[in-house]
């Protein structure tokens, strides 16, 4: 992997190990996996809501099949070094389909993903209306996805849905079952205040992640204080998409009612701060140095036969 000789499976598990809470922020294209790399973050997550959202410009109901989605994972995972969690929603089916789940994701050079309990078709863990699956139906898949990873330190993480459903001891139940499968990261999904998330921390005997999804059910905390409640990972999904779309938006709405982009120009990007964002120079570089070398050993191969 590019700048470091660890694979980004092991890169990921040894930060969720770590001491300090892993803060991975949601993109829901490559250009967001540059922008987020280029901020300084260690690891980076995409999640179905934003995908469908970016692809379809439809909610997260489980309207993305498994190609669609490993297909755009591969393109985030060349466009980054960082290692990826990425979403597996219900896992696409049964055991079967779970295990070609993850055999498509790790191709796409993903670092890791996660398989949740709901009924298909899902919907987004902070809308209303969830059914779960029973929880032997949902370890099965758990089990499928661990035994069919190629690479030992690709992570499995096991969210349940079960809190909004059926309670928070079932679900904490659930989270401690996944452990006992072999799950690397649990995900209680949607507790509705710090008792409910101490209580997850303390009680499942595993890394925990939780996930800040702004205006949702959960309380909105910081990375410190996720920490301190016993966190070993945060997400924010939907962050970036929820950002994307009130820029363009608000700039939407100034063209139309102007018809120009002036007024909007601070909140713009530059021409040149844009190339060189996406890599324009650096691109520019190596087609030289490549042309340069191709010059120089066809001039080599002329001079020496005229040798002859």
């Amino acid at each position: 992997m590019r700048g470091t000789s660890l694979r980004t499976t092991t890169r990921l598990k040894e930060l969720i190990a770590a001491s300090e809470i892993l803060v991975m922020p949601g993109v829901h294209d490559t250009l967001g996996c540059r922008l987020a790399e280029a901020a300084g973050f260690s690891a980076l997550t995409a999640g179905g809501y934003g995908a469908t959202a970016t692809l379809l410009g439809r909610p997260d109901s489980s309207q993305l099949s498994l190609t669609e989605l490993a297909s755009m994972y591969g393109r985030m995972c060349e466009a980054t070094s960082l290692p990826m969690l990425a979403d597996a929603d219900t896992g696409f089916g049964n055991v079967t389909n779970v295990a070609r789940t993850v055999t498509l994701y790790e191709k796409a050079g993903v670092a890791g993903l996660f398989i949740e309990d709901q009924v298909f078709p899902k919907r987004c863990g902070h809308m209303a209306g969830k059914a779960v699956i029973p929880t032997a139906d949902w370890i099965a898949k758990i089990k499928a996805a661990l035994d069919a990873r190629h690479d030992p330190d690709f992570v499995i993480m096991a969210r349940t849905d079960a809190l909004a459903v059926n309670g928070v001891d079932d679900a904490i139940e659930r989270a401690h079952i996944a452990r006992e499968a072999g799950a690397d990261l649990l995900f209680v999904e949607a507790p509705t205040g710090v008792d409910q998330m101490r209580r997850i921390c303390n009680e499942v005997p595993g890394p925990c992640l939780a996930n800040n999804v702004e205006t949702g059910l959960s309380p909105l905390l910081s990375a410190a204080e996720l920490q301190a409640i016993g966190y070993a990972a945060v997400v924010f999904p939907v962050a970036a998409t929820y950002a994307v779309a009130r820029a363009l938006r608000g700039l939407f709405d100034t063209i139309r009612r102007t018809g120009s982009t002036k007024d909007a120009l601070p909140q713009l990007a530059t021409f040149d701060e844009f190339n060189e964002l996406v890599g324009l120079s650096a691109q520019r570089r190596r087609e030289v140095e490549l042309q340069d070398f191709a010059d120089a050993l066809v001039a080599r191969h002329v001079k020496s036969h005229h040798h002859y």
